[in-house]
């Protein structure tokens, strides 16, 4: 089982880099959670965005060629936890011309089922319909080549929804398709393909953002007026500490980019990140810090401001 594939289901999928001349830095432990490896060709796209929010550009890389992006599945095979059981699932998918991509298998938590999840390239073997029904028959039949297979699910991998600009209007526009580019030691190098675009984002800090769900990376830019703050707090691990900081957030105006929470200690306390645009709001970063030390006192709770750093 790949161990940073599944962690990436309980880390926190983005972070801060700063773009070195022309050369972004993908983090290990997102690189490899996502599939992409050094000297592995990567495809990329890039978008632009119109004067709503923060982002200016953002660039989508995968490990797969856009053109695939509709073939692509989620599929789950639920299996009894003996052996030979993963060969039925697959021995059932190979036979069926359905290509297994990413996938991880694990026990389920108190259960003795085996848990099989997986993205499919369903481009040889036809519809997931076809294939769903197919198993339903053979497990009506008491076909012993999926005795120990309990279930098959799919759903849309739906990877497609990235290059979808009509759902927003004209807020974001496909710029351009990069060609294939191998990936050096985790870094890309947007000169290859985007320098004219992107020079000028060079030094700048950039959010890359992992989506396990469908196997991308996405880089984005933020325009040259955006006011970027990292805040950490500690808040009681109870319901309405969250939306408190929030509601707060909301009330100035701060437009939230990222927000991560994690138990430190159960019914006690809880971390809370939280990455915010203070442009829209027209408050500057030192004003916003005092007003929330000044207004955490009167929330319900003990609340801590425990890092509030300027990004940039």
């Amino acid at each position: 089982m790949n161990n940073a594939i599944r962690g990436v289901i309980r880390m926190k999928t983005w972070e801060f880099a700063k773009i070195e001349g022309s050369k972004v830095k993908i983090s290990e432990r997102l690189a490899d959670a996502m599939g992409l490896v050094h000297g592995g060709f990567v495809y990329s796209t890039l978008f632009e965005y119109s004067d709503k929010g923060p982002k200016e550009y953002e660039l989508i890389l995968s490990m797969y060629p856009q053109e695939n992006y509709r073939t692509l599945t989620n599929l789950t095979m639920y299996m009894q936890d003996v052996p030979g059981a993963t060969a039925q699932a697959a021995d059932f998918l190979g036979s069926r011309d359905v290509n297994i991509l990413n996938s991880i298998s694990l026990n389920a938590i108190s259960d003795t089922v085996i848990i099989w999840k997986m993205l499919v390239d369903l481009s040889f073997s036809g519809e997931a319909d076809i294939l769903k029904e197919t198993f339903k028959q053979m497990k009506s039949n008491n076909d012993p080549s999926v005795s120990k297979l309990n279930l098959l699910e799919t759903r849309p991998a739906d990877i497609g929804r990235v290059f979808r600009t009509e759902d927003i209007g004209k807020n974001k526009t496909e710029v351009r398709r990069g060609d294939p580019t191998a990936l050096d030691k985790d870094v890309f190098n947007l000169d290859k393909e985007y320098g004219d675009l992107l020079g000028r984002f060079r030094d700048s800090l950039v959010l890359v953002s992992a989506d396990p769900g469908t196997w991308i990376i996405s880089i984005s830019f933020f325009k040259t007026n955006a006011k970027l703050v990292r805040m950490n707090f500690d808040i009681p691990d109870c319901p309405g500490s969250i939306g408190q900081i929030v509601g707060f957030m909301a009330k100035k105006g701060v437009n939230l980019i990222s927000v991560f929470s994690k138990v430190k200690i159960c019914y006690q306390t809880m971390s809370l990140e939280i990455v915010a645009d203070l442009a829209p709001s027209g408050i500057s970063a030192a004003d916003l810090k005092k007003e929330i030390t000044k207004n955490l006192d009167n929330m319900n709770g003990i609340f801590e401001l425990v890092e509030y750093t300027e990004l940039g």
